[in-house]
């Protein structure tokens, strides 16, 4: 690896790293807005959902031009299309936080729930907790640490599956709570997905490192979904 080629790589790992922060502040944004109610919150974070599109477009732009220039070798080739594909799960996570954002303009204030909103937070801090373990995984090229975030992948499925019992038991018990229940449902679904798309930066980050594309989490823990 030469030395310009080190210096671009690590300029693209630092635009990796900031994306992904941006990313994680989305998360938190987009649920507290949620639970808040605060549908003004909602909007502001929907239009900055641009911004992250943008990083991903230039991040793609610096790994071509750095491909180009630099021709790499096989395992310089695999660092840049590692970060491609990772940019590209961010890109997603962000999409997904931009979707409770919109259920919160979406959904009405009335019938809400305030224990399952507790849980959707809690749920969230341990997906942002995820977020910034698989990054930092990233940083440090620490195989172990991304096995650890894939692992807790499974304690996300198994308090989704939760909530989604205790909302469907909620609107059997009460009709008048259908459309709020439906909400929170979608609203864990898209978090869960987040917590999936964690795990796929994780077993990329594996993949940079071996070339062997691997399943890091062998299923979920209660697979009902």
């Amino acid at each position: 690896m030469n030395n310009i080629f080190t210096t671009e790589l690590k300029k693209l790992y630092t635009v990796f790293k900031q994306m992904g922060d941006a990313v994680s502040g989305q998360i938190e944004q987009a649920t507290e807005s949620y639970i808040n109610h605060d549908k003004d919150a909602a909007q502001a974070l929907i239009q900055q959902d641009n911004s992250i599109n943008g990083n991903e477009v230039d991040l793609e732009k610096q790994a071509l031009t750095l491909m180009t220039l630099q021709q790499p070798v096989a395992d310089d080739f695999r660092n840049v299309i590692t970060i491609l594909k990772a940019s590209s799960d961010l890109e997603r996570i962000g999409d997904h936080a931009t979707g409770i954002a919109l259920e919160t303009i979406r959904v009405k204030g009335s019938h809400r729930n305030k224990d399952v909103e507790n849980e959707i937070a809690s749920l969230t801090n341990m997906i942002r907790n995820m977020l910034k373990e698989a990054l930092a995984a990233f940083q440090s090229i620490d195989m172990e640490q991304a096995q650890t975030v894939a692992n807790q992948d499974q304690d996300v499925d198994a308090k989704f599956d939760k909530i989604r019992s205790n909302i469907t038991a909620a609107i059997k018990n009460d009709p008048a709570v259908a459309e709020a229940g439906a909400s929170y449902l979608m609203v864990t679904k898209l978090l869960e997905r987040i917590g999936d798309r964690i795990v796929n930066l994780a077993e990329e980050m594996v993949y940079n490192q071996t070339g062997e594309i691997v399943e890091l989490n062998q299923g979920r823990l209660h697979p009902n979904d």
